[in-house]
């Protein structure tokens, strides 16, 4: 009776922080400039938190080591580019120059995102039809090789009429066009970006605490327990690749809303590895970690440090400051927290609001510390 009622009480101290956040940001973006960097770090920091909790699906919670996240994210953002392009755009000569385009038609925002996710989720469920009965190090290395096919297949000249080759989309439907529906109202562009991969991220929580989510852990601990408990492990390797890819896409295209423009060169593997990267700081099996670290690794790459690469901030003659310098220090940082947290900032851990009731009574640990002692003079 009490765990249900903590439960309950807990619910909804999550649904008034989350009430909080959202009125929050609405309020800044009402009265903040939105040329603020605060607003691109949010908005990018949101956007690479989807994609970090996506690769930690499949990496943290079902144990498969995926390297093919910047693929789908290029499948959604082209996908959304090339649906939302107003057909008097793909018609005329400013973004299409050398190609005719083939497509048609328009689809409104929300239907272009699904469109986006949906086709990243079906390229997933081809490519893993034969990557998926690879392990380890090969299933890294061959979905890392179809992300690299995948770039270069788009830049193709022969897929012109679609992708627009290795040339640049722009003009179609933005975070600035997004409205309220039925309305012709502007929808705050950072809080719809925390609407729609907050809704995406829950999504993800409730599949990890389904049937289906303990599935993908003992795949993850044990294969052979796993497939001996009647677990069908393709099946659930293919839902988990499909699902994360979907996600993937979604966010593929948020990152072409919030860049203004889609160029295939822009998705290289190192975007992959800057995924991989907020995920091991965040910790391989956390939701939390991963959008904590998100945050942490676009405010320090995007903001925090920016001031390290302006030669005029060198002080006593030094010249150490200079362009490129926020990279180094950057790097460093990254390998103190590496080797201070080899879990990660949360492990496996996820928020609770226990802990934060556990650390106002007991900040510095004192009780516990007491107990012990106390129970150790008993044991003597």
């Amino acid at each position: 009776m009490e765990l249900r009622t903590n439960k309950k009480r807990d619910g909804i101290y999550t649904a008034v922080a989350l009430a909080a956040m959202f009125l929050l940001l609405l309020v800044m973006e009402l009265t903040m400039k939105p040329t603020s960097i605060l607003f691109t770090v949010l908005k990018k920091g949101v956007i690479y938190a989807l994609v970090a909790v996506s690769m930690n699906l499949l990496n943290g919670f079902t144990g498969l080591f995926s390297l093919g996240q910047a693929g789908f994210m290029l499948i959604g953002a082209y996908t959304y580019a090339i649906l939302t392009m107003p057909v008097a755009v793909k018609m005329g000569d400013s973004v299409y120059k050398y190609y005719d385009c083939a497509i048609h038609f328009e689809l409104g925002i929300l239907p272009a995102m699904l469109a986006a996710g949906l086709a990243a989720a079906l390229l997933a469920a081809l490519i893993g039809l034969p990557v998926l009965r690879l392990k380890s190090d090969y299933l890294a290395i061959a979905t890392l090789g179809f992300a690299e096919i995948l770039r270069a297949i788009f830049q193709w000249d022969a897929m012109g009429p679609v992708t627009n080759g290795a040339n640049v989309l722009r003009q179609y439907k933005d975070l600035t066009k997004v409205t309220i529906p039925f309305t012709n109202i502007k929808f705050p562009p950072t809080l719809f970006c925390f609407l729609v991969c907050g809704i995406c991220i829950a999504i993800i929580v409730l599949l990890i605490n389904s049937s289906y989510g303990r599935a993908f852990k003992a795949i993850r601990d044990d294969e052979i327990a796993a497939e001996a408990m009647g677990i069908n492990l393709f099946k659930h390797k293919e839902m988990s690749f499909v699902i994360s890819s979907f996600f993937a896409g979604i966010s593929g295209a948020l990152l072409a809303m919030f860049q203004y423009t889609v160029q295939a060169a822009q998705f290289k593997s190192a975007m992959t590895y800057e995924i991989l990267l907020i995920v091991v700081i965040g910790g391989i099996g956390s939701v939390t970690g991963s959008c904590i670290a998100s945050f942490l690794f676009i405010a320090c790459n995007e903001w925090w440090l920016r001031f390290l690469d302006e030669s005029s901030n060198n002080i006593l003659g030094l010249n150490i400051l200079r362009s490129g310098f926020r990279k180094v220090v950057f790097a460093i940082v990254i390998m103190i927290i590496v080797l201070f947290f080899s879990k990660g900032i949360m492990g496996e851990r996820e928020f609770s609001w226990d802990r934060i009731r556990g650390f106002f009574r007991d900040p510095f640990g004192m009780k516990g510390k007491r107990a012990a002692a106390k129970e150790v003079q008993i044991n003597e």
